[in-house]
């Protein structure tokens, strides 16, 4: 299959597999996600992650985590097309910018460093800019709900909203801290808490109204849970 045929056939199976893990694992085992330009998928296996805050293991893991809880979601997305490749590719900067600091895994800058290489990437498939910026801004933003409920100075509330769409980078979080293995409801409950927290910290900078997003996606994780 050409590459444009592989991204093709990837995209179907995100919008249309209950776990679209388990056909990427396929493409992995067959070799077909660690040639160019999809190496920067397959290459997630080689990173290591701390286990005290991933212990699902390495960051392949942690992704096809994501991409399954994704896809149990999807239908309550804004874009399902934009929400799956960027719950695919959202650690894709890991690649460049893990490294060992005093004892410990860390990826600094993750997210800005993987938003350029998505663009870099969907650019050899995609000529629709809507798309593409969507991808691309969920990918960059994806940390903001730790930053800003830590109050760390990466938090940056108004270039994020100009990017993505707060349903979307909330639904997108959600799935994100999930995918840490096995969890008790208790955990489950004490996520949403700390996203709703996001959210309204996100409503009181833009004095916009954001109740349906927690309506939509965190009131009914916790009665799920």
């Amino acid at each position: 299959m050409s590459n444009l045929e592989i991204f093709n056939d990837i995209e179907a199976h995100l919008l249309s597999d209950d776990r679209p893990s388990e056909y990427l694992n396929k493409l992995k085992k067959d070799g077909v996600l660690h040639k160019r330009p999809f190496d920067i998928i397959g290459g997630l296996e080689n990173i290591e992650q701390e286990k005290k805050f991933h212990p699902e293991g390495n960051v392949w893991n942690h992704t096809m985590m994501v991409v399954d809880q994704a896809a149990s979601r999807r239908e309550i997305s804004e874009d399902k097309r934009s929400f799956m490749w960027a719950a695919l590719l959202h650690d894709v900067g890991k690649i460049k910018t893990t490294v060992k600091r005093n004892g410990r895994w860390t990826a600094y800058n993750h997210d800005s460093v993987g938003a350029e290489m998505v663009r870099r990437f969907l650019r050899d498939f995609s000529e629709d800019e809507v798309f593409n910026d969507s991808v691309i801004g969920l990918v960059r933003w994806h940390m903001q709900n730790l930053y800003v409920n830590k109050r760390l100075p990466f938090a940056e509330i108004s270039s994020m909203v100009e990017d993505c769409s707060v349903h979307e980078i909330t639904l997108l979080s959600l799935c994100d801290r999930l995918a840490r293995g096995e969890m008790k409801p208790n955990e489950i409950y004490e996520i949403t808490e700390k996203l709703e927290k996001f959210v309204d910290t996100i409503a009181s900078t833009t004095g916009e109204n954001y109740a349906h997003i927690k309506e939509e996606i965190l009131n009914k994780e916790i009665q799920h849970a």
